[in-house]
């Protein structure tokens, strides 16, 4: 599967197996994945729309010696089971369950891509007395995110091709929106994980029906998320411009940082891996070591 070619970082992260755990959430199963590092704080990621939680598991074991780590499939996606009809606040229970499942000493800290971070951004709204914080990466407030654009209006998560071998079915493999993406090692390993056998063929594991319900954005919801929230960017993103990045930061009170990667496009945890994990590592760092402003009280006598 791999080349002369794949960094050494890459298989070494891979070779950290985590465990795999079911937990039921409302009569449906939800799928994680778990590097248990039994006592330390937790940290949950959410995959974007139409992927799957092996998004994360060469970015995870970066974090698994100081946290407890999981990285789920929503419903509808990877190896979770699928519901009739989706939500972000259905979502937003599932990351809780999973969370509660893993059963971490504390609330954990909750970083979601794309759509994922959407997922994010409605957890830390509702339940943000159950979270340390939350990490919304390159989702955007103020417009679609780009995989329920494409299920809109476009054909690849409505119509998902069936194919007679798993190497044709990779080859169709195709990042929404499109961006270069140097790294084919990464984009290799997301592909094979995307897809699984039927009686028909190859084809895509996320439920196409996820992009038929309208998701309606989150403008309310990241106006009152209460807990420690960031925004980590992709300098070059479509999805998150300079714009969209400054109106949310409007949004969050004009307290919460906004990160931007250099040189990374909307998928930078394809793109800029090794970038995001310190952007990340540093970020929960400074959280584990500093009152968050709203809970600072003021010195006697000011």
């Amino acid at each position: 599967m791999w080349t002369s070619q794949t960094p050494d970082w890459f298989t070494r992260a891979l070779d950290r197996m985590p465990n795999e755990r079911i937990v039921e959430v409302d009569g449906t199963d939800i799928h994680y994945l778990e590097w248990a590092q039994v006592g330390a704080p937790g940290l949950v990621f959410v995959h974007g729309g139409a992927a799957h939680s092996r998004w994360w598991t060469f970015l995870a074991p970066f974090f698994a010696d100081d946290w407890h780590v999981a990285a789920l499939d929503i419903s509808g996606h990877g190896d979770s089971g699928r519901r009739p009809e989706y939500s972000h606040e259905q979502w937003a229970c599932e990351v809780l369950a999973v969370a509660e499942d893993a059963d971490f000493p504390g609330p954990p800290v909750v970083v979601g891509h794309s759509l994922g971070g959407m997922v994010t951004i409605q957890t830390a709204s509702t339940h943000g007395d159950r979270l340390a914080g939350a990490v919304i990466v390159d989702s955007p407030v103020r417009r679609p995110d780009p995989e329920s654009e494409e299920g809109a209006s476009g054909r690849s998560f409505r119509s998902p091709g069936v194919y007679p071998t798993l190497d044709e079915a990779m080859s169709h493999f195709r990042l929404i929106p499109p961006q270069p993406a140097e790294h084919d090692f990464i984009v290799d390993y997301i592909a094979r994980n995307s897809l699984h056998e039927t009686d028909a063929g190859w084809t895509w594991k996320f439920d196409p029906k996820v992009f038929q319900h309208t998701l309606r954005p989150l403008r309310d919801q990241l106006a009152t998320v209460s807990c420690r929230v960031a925004l980590i960017r992709g300098d070059l993103s479509v999805v998150v411009p300079p714009d969209t990045a400054d109106y949310m930061y409007d949004l969050m009170g004009r307290s919460a940082p906004v990160i931007s990667i250099p040189e990374a496009h909307h998928h930078l945890i394809l793109d800029q891996p090794l970038a995001f994990v310190s952007a990340l590592r540093t970020l929960l760092a400074d959280w584990q070591h500093s009152i968050p402003r709203r809970l600072r009280t003021k010195p006697h006598g000011t």
